[in-house]
């Protein structure tokens, strides 16, 4: 998340406490300046729950509201520190501050971005799709711009990205770009016109609430990234944090001991963890409210949090400081960084489907690696850096080569330095524009967009008749799903008539559905929920618009990624319930994760045919429930 750690930033002159014990504290209790107590705690709260909804959204739907926790801890943390030296120094040293940032931030970043790439390629090429770009933004923290330009979808997870969370780095860095300039010119203004400091916090949470007001009106649910990428609209977290630590440094600290926070202080406590832990599970990315309510609540509430914690002891203080939580909080950056491609690469590795005991065996495995390369990274790129500079680091380096006791050892070290450079080179440079999927979609395309006949296949008399259907008897409508299955449609019925397009929702079914009017087939297949979900109301028209009459299959949803999942096909369940002529095909059920392209959501070529199959099964079985006959299905070859 780009958070700085507890000590990052103070002045030479600072000191903090060993990671594993209480910081030491003054005589009234209060930790010393270099170490704000319980920091470490809440980064891993938030890193844990990061963590969680990427390796399985159905895990804690909610639990992306994460980084708007690391949001508040950095608005809070870097304003707290401009204006502590501010106040010892006369002033606000930019070119030091950039410089700690830089530490901070560029050494680990300088190690996962090749790393990640050159691993990636050797698994998986869908994986390096977009992979100029999204260097380019990790390495210029422009990621959120250059995604928001680029239409990505950062809850679809259709074409999976190997540097996708690196959104919020960006949105961080721009911050730390930034908000010093500002806080020097609100430092101004607060000396020049004699400014209180509450002055100053209500005009810093003004920008944080017209951020939030911008992200509620900016919401698109077809496409939320807009919204939730930029950085105009989701700033609420860091300017919250900012204006508390206005409020915190200053002579307004003493309404945070005031009687009423003092007397009601556990009450505030439960509540703000009560309301983190409910938004983390209910929350979920396809509501709206999450996006309008959700963001500013788990804001306020992570400030309660860090408030109670760092202002003095207590039971909250004492489980934040725990020694796990501490270890986990000082590697978040390093966990952030790494969790994501290693969820990409070990689920392209080791295929496998969601809810099975296998998928929950590579998410470990997922989880293990990250902390392993988190804490080498924490340990041998991040801290000496940090406490050393570029140029030292730079320096021992360099002496540690030029201590290699042979010069074939140098060569071997220089060697496999340029060669590394070359093939990082050569990768960037083939890495595709587009993925298998959507390669194999442009494909069948055009296949999928043949006209429609225009008079009804002559084995539909338009009454009904429910054995089963050949090919030329059946009508498929549907999204990317369909399209990507029509070679596998077309073998397994041969003969059928295919309207399908990328990107379309169940209103865009009803459209087709209503333009083919009496031409509709004896049987219908509907494929749509990919894209937006499921829409009940709009599948109850399609159903009244086709009829009774018609054999009808609703083909439910598999996504690896996507938390809605269970909700939409329980949804089709109910529906092809309520209706005699309405079958579900469960691709959901039958899929393997072999039969998944590197997305988690679209049909691999053995996958396309398993997706026909299904349907054939479902048509069968609906075949059999009204005739009272069993259809024998010819086991076909797959290809």
């Amino acid at each position: 998340m780009g958070q700085p750690t507890a000590t990052a930033d103070v002045p030479a002159a600072a000191t903090s406490a060993p990671a594993s014990h209480q910081p030491e504290v003054t005589a009234t209790g209060r930790p010393r300046r270099g170490h704000l107590a319980g920091l470490d705690g809440l980064r891993a709260v938030a890193i844990v729950s990061v963590v969680v909804f990427h390796l399985d959204p159905s895990w804690l739907p909610g639990g992306f509201l994460g980084v708007d926790v690391f949001f508040v801890i950095s608005g809070f943390l870097i304003t707290t520190l401009l204006v502590q030296e501010r106040r010892s120094t006369g002033g606000v040293d930019l070119r030091g501050f950039w410089t700690r940032r830089a530490r901070r931030l560029l050494p680990a970043l300088a190690v996962v971005v090749p790393a990640s790439i050159l691993i990636a390629r050797t698994v998986e090429a869908d994986l390096l799709v977009g992979i100029r770009r999204q260097a380019l933004g990790a390495l210029t923290f422009s990621t959120n711009w250059l995604e928001i330009g680029q239409g990505s979808n950062y809850f679809a997870a259709t074409s999976p990205q190997l540097f996708m969370n690196f959104w919020s780095l960006a949105v961080e860095e721009q911050f730390y770009l930034f908000w010093p300039l500002v806080m020097i010119g609100l430092l101004a203004l607060h000396r020049r016109f004699a400014l209180t400091e509450g002055v100053l916090a209500v005009l810093v949470l003004g920008v944080g609430l017209a951020s939030a007001v911008g992200m509620a009106l900016t919401y698109d649910a077809s496409n939320p990234t807009r919204a939730y990428y930029g950085t105009d609209t989701h700033l609420f977290g860091l300017m919250l944090g900012a204006a508390l630590a206005i409020v915190w440094t200053g002579p307004l600290r003493a309404y945070t001991t005031s009687r009423l926070w003092c007397a009601h202080r556990r009450w505030f406590v439960g509540a703000a963890l009560a309301t983190i832990a409910a938004l983390f599970v209910l929350a979920g990315e396809e509501q709206a409210w999450t996006f309008a309510l959700g963001i500013p609540l788990v804001s306020i509430a992570t400030a309660v949090l860090m408030l109670a914690a760092v202002e003095r002891p207590g039971a909250l203080r004492s489980v934040l400081e725990l020694p796990p939580l501490a270890w986990i909080g000082q590697r978040s950056y390093g966990i952030y960084l790494w969790h994501w491609p290693v969820i990409l690469i070990v689920a392209q590795d080791i295929p496998t489907t969601a809810g099975t005991s296998a998928f929950v065996w590579t998410r470990v495995w997922a989880v293990v690696v990250t902390l392993a390369l988190a804490d080498l990274s924490f340990r041998f790129v991040e801290t000496p850096v940090r406490r050393l500079g570029f140029r030292e680091t730079g320096r021992r380096i360099l002496r540690a080569f030029a201590l290699l006791r042979s010069v074939r050892a140098r060569r071997i070290v220089l060697g496999g330095v340029v060669a590394s450079a070359l093939v990082l080179g050569i990768v960037m440079v083939t890495a595709p524009d587009t993925s298998t999927t959507q390669r194999t979609i442009e494909d069948n395309q055009a296949r999928a967009a043949a006209p429609r006949e225009t008079e009804p296949a002559p084995t539909f008399s338009g009454t009904k008749s429910f054995t089963m259907p050949k090919g030329d008897e059946i009508d498929v409508f549907g999204d990317s799903m369909v399209v990507g299955s029509v070679p596998a449609l077309e073998y397994y019925f041969p003969g059928i008539q295919i309207d399908a397009r990328s990107n379309r929702r169940w209103s865009d079914g009803l459209t087709a559905i209503e333009s083919a009017g009496s031409s509709l087939r004896r049987a219908v297949v509907l494929a749509f929920g990919t894209n937006a979900g499921t829409d009940p109301e709009t599948v109850e028209k399609i159903l009244d618009e086709i009829g009774e009459d018609h054999m009808v299959v609703i083909v439910n949803l598999h996504a690896d990624r996507l938390s809605r999942i269970d909700g939409d096909n329980e949804a089709l369940r109910e529906i092809a319930a309520k209706h005699p002529n309405v079958a579900l095909a469960d691709w959901d059920g039958a899929v393997t994760g072999e039969d998944l392209q590197a997305d988690g959501i679209h049909p691999s070529l053995g996958g396309a045919h398993t997706y026909a199959a299904t349907i054939r099964q479902a048509l069968a079985d609906l075949s059999e429930k009204h005739t009272g006959k069993p259809v024998e299905l010819k086991e076909l070859p797959r290809p």
